[in-house]
């Protein structure tokens, strides 16, 4: 498994330092960014500091890929850039597609013998090649941000412009922070004394930051509020092949898959063709989390049971035509407000046993889709998809989730407006 080299991972990164205060003030550390979606995309996006001298990125956050990835043909000016050769141990963590060679004077993204990666953007894959750069990220004592910390040599991938289109307006590249050894979340892991485990909180509204957390909590959302005290806990799953667009034989998925048992409209289990819950010995089926899919996609016969349980379940509420691809709408004047979003039935991903599972409340299973119009932002994701269910932004969003990949266990808390909080209320004032 990608997570058991991390022995190899420190010995790459043995020369990596942070901040003399830093260092002496932490036993251990826990690592912090910011997120903010937009609503034009409904992509959620960071920044991060990269480059020397530091260059502020915004990044669209990708929760399953494989690499942070950045445009390197337009703009990128550092004096701390490397390649990544073919035959290096950086290169040999990856599933490399081969070595590159690039006819134009050398430049980052450009040179010779480098080690070659597929990559992938909103609406298309590509070949892109390994690199090192500086990167920071601010230290966390869990309430607000501290210290900044730097990887000197950071491994990324460098990208061509063109798989920049789709993005949100400004951003530069995708952050990954897929299982694999070059994402994030290890080679944090492996550059610091800092948990392999990260914490997403996205915020639902588009003016205030959400947060991410990498390391061990506490994660105190708002003052005196640590949201990890809730968690509810279900296991990780690897699945063995890889959904990548483009992948070599052998890769193990680097996305989030959790074992959905069943699934639950006000307390009442929807019947499903149990086979499409599990993944496959192809690698299909299961269910898996994403950050880039807005809203939470079905497998069409499931799709069809449970937005046909829901709509039961909504009785006389007075249906409005579809709006896009979310087909079952309402009126949002015959549809009551509770504290936890629109008063619509309850849908419970049942996860290990029945003690076990994720409740979806109205905040959540519901979307303004227009002026008035309450849609069910769950979305037909096709008769034969390659992951039954994947369950998007809209739905993770204001819930706090641990992805502790040491352990191969997801932290999960349902909606914290429950607790009267939102991910929106950690404090970022000192970050840039």
């Amino acid at each position: 498994m990608a997570w058991f080299k991390k022995n190899l991972l420190l010995s790459l990164f043995s020369l990596l330092l942070f901040s003399h205060s830093l260092c002496a003030a932490l036993k251990s550390a826990t690592f912090v960014l910011p997120v903010k979606k937009d609503g034009a995309t409904l992509q959620y996006v960071t920044r991060v500091q990269q480059r020397t001298p530091p260059t502020l990125l915004n990044l669209v956050v990708d929760l399953g890929a494989r690499y942070l990835w950045v445009d390197c043909d337009k703009g990128y000016v550092s004096s701390t850039y490397g390649s990544v050769y073919c035959g290096t141990a950086e290169c040999n963590l990856t599933a490399s597609q081969g070595c590159t060679d690039c006819s134009l004077p050398r430049r980052p993204g450009c040179d010779k013998n480098t080690c070659s990666v597929g990559i992938e953007g909103p609406t298309v894959g590509t070949g892109g090649v390994l690199a090192q750069d500086a990167l920071s990220i601010a230290s966390t004592n869990g309430t607000v941000p501290g210290p900044s910390a730097t990887i000197p040599k950071f491994v990324f991938s460098c990208a061509p412009s063109f798989l920049l289109k789709g993005l949100a307006r400004g951003a530069k590249g995708m952050l990954g922070l897929g299982r694999g050894n070059l994402g994030l979340p290890l080679q944090l892991a492996s550059a610091f004394p800092v948990s392999a485990k990260f914490a997403v909180c996205l915020s639902s509204t588009t003016t205030s930051n959400g947060v991410m957390f990498f390391g061990d909590g506490p994660y105190e959302i708002s003052s005196g509020v640590d949201a990890s005290a809730r968690f509810k806990y279900t296991p990780l799953f690897v699945n063995p092949v890889s959904t990548a667009g483009s992948y070599i034989a052998g890769e193990e998925s680097v996305e989030y898959f959790i074992g959905v048992r069943s699934v639950k409209v006000n307390g009442t289990a929807v019947p499903l063709k149990k086979s499409l819950l599990s993944i496959d010995e192809e690698g299909h089926g299961g269910t898996k989390i994403s950050t880039t899919a807005p809203y939470t996609q079905l497998q069409t016969s499931i799709y069809t049971a449970v937005t046909g349980a829901f709509a039961t379940a909504m009785g006389s509420t007075t249906r409005v035509a579809p709006v896009g691809k979310l087909k079952l709408c309402y009126d949002a004047k015959d549809v009551g407000a509770r504290y936890t979003g629109p008063a619509v039935p309850t849908i419970d991903l049942v996860l290990q046993d029945e003690s076990v599972y994720w409740s979806i409340l109205g905040a959540n299973s519901m979307v303004e889709a227009k002026k008035g119009v309450l849609c069910l932002a769950f979305v037909d994701g096709g008769i034969n998809p390659t992951t039954s269910i994947v369950i998007g932004g809209h739905q993770i969003e204001d819930n706090l989730l641990q992805f502790d990949i040491a352990n191969s266990r997801l932290g999960f808390t349902s909606s914290l407006w429950i607790v009267k909080t939102t991910c929106a209320s950690y404090n970022f004032q000192s970050l840039p």
